[in-house]
């Protein structure tokens, strides 16, 4: 049967009824480790008990509501993100593209009330993914991203990961702001340095330029911080987030300090369904959650566990797996086939995990997975090295 569907996704031929927990089942029953969480979006597993109470209480009240009135649920959603951030003002949306749409803006408003007029390219990290709008795309640079969109907005550079010195060569009286993701999800698994993320704000600071940290994938407890700069000494000045914020529910946020917020004024940015009552109290929920000193102790203890069974599995079967990258449960493992291949196997094998650049297949369970799941993983994991091993 033709789908009426936009074909802008390859879709496996897998279809889903029903989730629970760290599984997802077929119409037929069958049930899989679901190690993808809807791209690091299910950061408390499937149908989570706490989140469907809240989303009941909540869908018995109200909806959605216009931004031209208060919405009592947005204004103590972005207490909670001020008081464990650096920032003191958030700007609410619907994804993680739109919160960096809005990072973008700010960070070229701030240098227009400070009459830096010229000011207005970005610099970004070659490889990095920010998202699929035309702005985002043109920030992320990546080939594949952009063909068939251009001319691409105009303002940004595109440096090599990991190239200090360049990033500070192409600064100029035009340059408004570096933004980067601290680890690169699509990228390929990769972290910033501490000292490099530390380089970059003495950087910024220097050049009278600002810092942001897109921590779309890479946020929200899922490297053992609530954020992740947060294993750094050093803050951004502005801060997109979105996918585990919801837990599922769709919702994204800029984060941002009073001093750079300045240059945003009524209508100088907005978004319809951004920050409504339903999406808001859902992500309170989790933040309250995720954010407990006990869940993120537990998470780090878990997800090191997982790891060190994971470097023991690429020691086995190193002919197969070159590279175990991440922390906490943002995890990638590069694979010396065709990463699609072992993708393929690990879900003919009940394990769902997805795909990144550098051919990395990328580890993203849920951030309160049991130790009795991270052990089925492992034996999937390692039940797959060997069933490649006997065709061989």
């Amino acid at each position: 049967m033709q789908s009426s569907i936009l074909p802008t996704y390859k879709r496996s031929n897998l279809s889903f009824v029903k989730g629970k927990g760290s599984y997802l089942i077929t119409k037929n029953g069958k049930k899989y480790l679901d190690f993808a969480s809807g791209l690091a979006v299910n950061s408390l597993g499937h149908c989570n008990s706490e989140l469907i109470k809240v989303l009941n209480n909540q869908s018995k009240k109200m909806w959605h509501i216009s931004n031209a009135f208060q919405i009592p649920e947005q204004e103590e959603l972005a207490k909670k993100l001020v008081k464990l951030t650096f920032a003191d003002k958030v700007f609410f949306c619907n994804s993680g593209a739109e919160s960096v749409e809005a990072a973008i803006k700010i960070a070229r408003a701030y240098h227009q009330i400070k009459k830096r007029k010229k000011k207005f390219k970005i610099i970004t990290i070659k490889g990095s993914f920010h998202g699929r709008t035309l702005a985002t795309i043109s920030a992320s640079g990546q080939r594949k991203l952009i063909d068939g969109f251009e001319p691409l907005l105009d303002g940004f550079i595109q440096v090599e990961f990991g190239d200090h010195k360049s990033i500070e060569k192409v600064i100029d009286n035009q340059t408004a702001a570096i933004m980067v993701e601290p680890i690169m999800g699509e990228g390929g698994i990769k972290i910033i340095p501490n000292q490099c993320l530390e380089g970059l704000r003495k950087l910024c600071n220097k050049k009278k330029i600002l810092l942001i940290f897109d921590e779309v994938q890479c946020g929200i407890g899922r490297t053992g911080k609530f954020f992740s700069y947060q294993w750094s000494k050093i803050e951004p000045d502005i801060l997109a987030t979105a996918k585990g914020m919801g837990g599922g529910f769709p919702i994204g946020a800029c984060l941002v300090t009073d001093k750079v917020s300045k240059g945003m004024k009524f209508g100088s940015h907005g978004s319809t369904f951004g920050g409504n009552p339903l999406a808001c109290s859902v992500a309170k929920r989790v933040i309250e959650i995720i954010s407990e000193k006990k869940f993120l102790n537990d998470l780090n203890q878990k997800a090191t566990f997982f790891i060190n069974k994971l470097e023991t599995i690429k020691n086995t079967y190193n002919h197969l797996i070159k590279e175990i990258r991440g922390r906490g449960f943002l995890l990638g493992i590069k694979i010396k086939i065709n990463n699609s291949i072992f993708i393929e196997k690990l879900r003919n094998n009940g394990l769902l995990s997805v795909g990144a650049n550098e051919n990395i297949i990328r580890i993203l369970p849920p951030l309160n997975v049991t130790n009795k799941d991270l052990k089925i993983a492992l034996k999937i994991i390692e039940k797959t090295c060997i069933d490649i091993n006997s065709k061989k």
